[in-house]
């Protein structure tokens, strides 16, 4: 236990030890996170601004938006450093803070689909009590309760991982990231209890999130399938393509990653699935909905084409 105290930073591994590589790695990182930051940015604008986007489908994508920002602004700003710097350490500190944010807004974008899922269920199944169902304060509440719910799920595990001693020199962690699974490992005490909350919070969190997604699609296509027209089908089916694609990519690597038994994956498989995840997700979910649906796009060239008319005003 005397050794515990003097472990005040970690060494995160990343991503490679190539130079040739790292610098590589870097400019694309680099690339994604503006794109990502850029692209999540627009939807947030366009969605405030355009008023054919004020539905609860468009208020809920919103706030998707926000945690995707910070989604991956709690890890890559980070990682880039330790890229550019080559100094490849953590504090303790910003360890527990990095890990924290990671696990809060992965696990409210979780609720967030799921709500998103069930505003599709009810605009397509109920769509005469759509507007009366889901109007402004229920909106508003709901969000309210998927960050609380994500701070809440979170909270507990986190207040007992924070008051684990870490022994030195055992401060190396196999990531690009502080990642509870690779983080666990270096914990001078038993963490079997701690596992298993982590276990039963991720098993909640992920499939029972993703049960409410199946549910809601499920009904949803069986009513597709009832409407006469083939126009009708492909234009309502639209309307849900893109959440779907969404859900697909969101959910798949979190389930490989978190939802395994001990010890049935090693980490280096997991960095990887964790580079999907943590990069690529927030940076498709913008060109997702925006290639995929209309009223986006044409949101955006009419915000686009008051820009320029603006811009050509200024000169």
């Amino acid at each position: 236990m005397e050794n515990s105290t003097t472990v005040r930073e970690f060494i995160l591994l990343g991503l490679t030890n190539n130079q040739q590589i790292a610098v590589g790695l870097f400019l694309i990182l680099l690339g994604i996170y503006l794109l990502t930051l850029i692209g999540n940015m627009l939807i947030i604008i366009v969605t405030l601004v355009n008023a054919q986007l004020c539905s609860p489908m468009y208020f809920f994508l919103r706030h998707v938006a926000w945690i995707e920002i910070g989604y991956i602004s709690s890890i890559i700003p980070k990682t880039l450093a330790n890229i550019a710097t080559g100094n490849k350490s953590i504090s303790l500190a910003g360890c527990f803070v990095q890990m924290f944010l990671h696990f809060v807004l992965g696990t409210t974008e979780f609720l967030l689909l799921a709500t998103m899922s069930v505003d599709r269920y009810i605009a397509i199944c109920k769509p005469l009590h759509y507007t009366t169902i889901l109007n402004e304060q229920i909106c508003s509440l709901l969000v309210l309760c998927c960050w609380i719910g994500g701070l809440s799920l979170i909270l507990v595990p986190s207040i007992f991982f924070f008051q684990m001693p870490f022994c030195g020199p055992n401060n190396i962690i196999n990531h690009f990231f502080c990642d509870n699974g690779a983080l666990i490992k270096l914990s001078c005490v038993d963490t079997s209890l701690l596992e298993l909350i982590n276990f039963v919070i991720a098993t909640f969190s992920l499939l029972g999130t993703l049960s409410v997604n199946i549910v809601s699609y499920v009904k949803i296509i069986s009513t597709i399938l009832r409407i006469p027209s083939t126009t009708g089908r492909k234009k309502t089916f639209s309307t849900c393509a893109s959440h779907m694609t969404v859900v697909s990519i969101t959910y798949s690597s979190c389930v490989f990653i978190y939802i395994r038994p001990k010890g049935s994956s090693k980490l280096d498989y997991n960095k990887m699935i964790a580079l999907l995840n943590t990069v690529l997700a927030p940076l498709l979910i913008p060109f997702i909905y925006c290639l995929r649906n209309r009223q986006v796009q044409d949101a955006l060239r009419i915000e686009l084409r008051q820009w320029i008319e603006f811009c050509k005003k200024l000169k």
